[in-house]
């Protein structure tokens, strides 16, 4: 069985769909609920949707049956009646039934709600193998539960018209053969992740010997500028919410001679489906095995403060949440709330101020990474028998070998590596020279 991965949001003859957005402001939540549905409606502007209008409602809970209650539903078909929508998006997730009697009450037009709308924004934009699949299984795990609905026609068929025990009709046969096809693709995907997840670590791990960085933050707060900016890598650089889902290194000169990796990654959102956080694990290896996190925040943004908290959670999340990291308060050049600004710059600890637009700060952030890997490099030689071919190899594995000599009969070899390695080393036969601690 091969599921329809095409996008949810539907295309008229290359017209943009019209959405009405959606969304319950709830007693756990801030007063205002701006900003939730400004970030909505940038997400359905990138799954190809304009809004053309907005409905928030202010409830103690949801509605178990349409998660709205039946008249707000009614006042949303109407909404969406005058103005000509496609669609409702909902600001929330939605279990099967509640979107189904969403729909039905409405009376025309689809319902889509936040995981499903992210779905159809990554299988858009997913361009690796390792992307694609993790959309995927993404797909699968939520469509699973949903396949009901999928088949609620042959539900109805079949039998005498009394469901007894034991009796099933046809559309009940053929939701359990689904089940099983569907649970079976998606081990076979996770299996070929594993062995794609694997050559990603590997790869992470041969870089080793060389620091590395990852560029982590909220989704459009300006990553791929600033690798750009600091590399001048070729990559995509757009205004849209999830403009890339996949990881790019390129290699950063911090000053003449000495180089590090810098990766950007995925960006990250509030109320990330829970699918997408495991199935984009192996994409985010890049900030677990960091030396150092750069975590970039839009300073212009006026939720900043809450997307760091965001950002701070899902590194957590992630097994991340203990690797270093230099704040970068970036796109200085939009803001226009200067208050804003100094509060952000008090909140957190020792920022930098930067533009990646205009280049503003990029030499501050150069210095303080180059001191970064200065502190956690060390210049050292190591001295070692001729014939300890093992420790000689492992140490182009764990450090950039820069000279080799042979004086007396041994082997000196001068070596930049992280200090963690300097125990390692010696266990191995190597003894640590220029004055460094043993």
């Amino acid at each position: 069985m091969k599921l329809d991965t095409q996008p949810k949001i539907r295309r008229k003859r290359g017209e943009r769909e019209r959405a009405v957005l959606a969304g319950l402001e709830l007693p756990d939540q801030p007063p205002s609920y701006r900003a939730p549905l400004d970030e909505l409606s940038q997400l359905a502007d990138t799954a190809g949707a304009d809004t053309v209008a907005r409905l928030v409602q202010r409830r103690a809970k949801p509605d178990p049956r349409t998660f709205f209650g039946r008249g707000k539903a009614a006042e949303l078909g109407d909404l969406m009646r005058e103005h000509d929508a496609d669609l409702l998006i909902v600001d929330h997730d939605l279990s099967p039934s509640q979107a189904r009697n969403l729909e039905a009450d409405i009376g025309g037009g689809r319902v889509v709600d936040r995981t499903e709308l992210i779905l159809d924004i990554f299988v858009r934009r997913a361009s690796s193998a390792m992307a694609r699949a993790q959309v995927e299984v993404a797909q699968m795990e939520y469509t699973l539960p949903r396949l009901k609905r999928l088949w609620t026609h042959l539900s109805r068929e079949g039998g005498t018209g009394k469901a007894g025990i034991g009796v099933r009709g046809p559309g009940e046969k053929q939701i359990e053969t689904d089940r099983r096809l569907v649970r079976k693709r998606i081990r076979d995907l996770k299996h070929d992740l594993e062995n794609m997840q694997a050559h990603r670590v590997r790869q992470t791990q041969a870089r080793g010997k060389y620091f590395s960085a990852a560029l982590v933050g909220y989704t459009n707060a300006g990553k791929s500028t600033l690798l750009r900016a600091l590399t001048g890598a070729d990559v995509l650089v757009e205004d849209r919410l999830f403009a890339t889902l996949d990881t790019t290194t390129r290699a950063w000169e911090l000053t003449s001679g000495r180089k590090i990796f810098l990766s950007d990654t995925v960006g990250f959102i509030r109320d990330l489906p829970h699918h997408l956080v495991s199935s984009f694990l192996a994409t985010l290896e890049e900030a677990r095995y960091a030396d150092l996190l750069v975590h970039v925040v839009d300073a212009a943004d006026p939720d900043a403060l809450d997307h760091v908290a965001v950002v701070e959670r899902t590194l957590y999340d992630i097994g991340a949440g203990g690797v270093p990291r230099i704040v970068v308060l970036n796109q200085v050049d939009r803001v226009k709330d200067m208050l804003g600004l100094r509060l952000l710059e008090e909140r957190i600890a020792n920022p930098v101020v930067a533009s990646a637009r205009t280049g503003v700060g990029l030499d501050e952030l150069r210095a303080r990474v180059h001191e970064y890997v200065t502190r956690r490099h060390v210049d050292v030689v190591i001295e070692t028998d001729p014939g300890n071919g093992r420790l000689l190899a492992q140490l182009r594995e764990w450090g950039q070998v820069e000279d080799v000599s042979y004086p007396d009969g041994v082997v000196h070899v001068k070596v930049r590596v992280a200090p963690r390695y300097l125990d390692l080393i010696r266990q191995a036969g190597g003894q640590v020279l220029d004055g460094t601690p043993e």
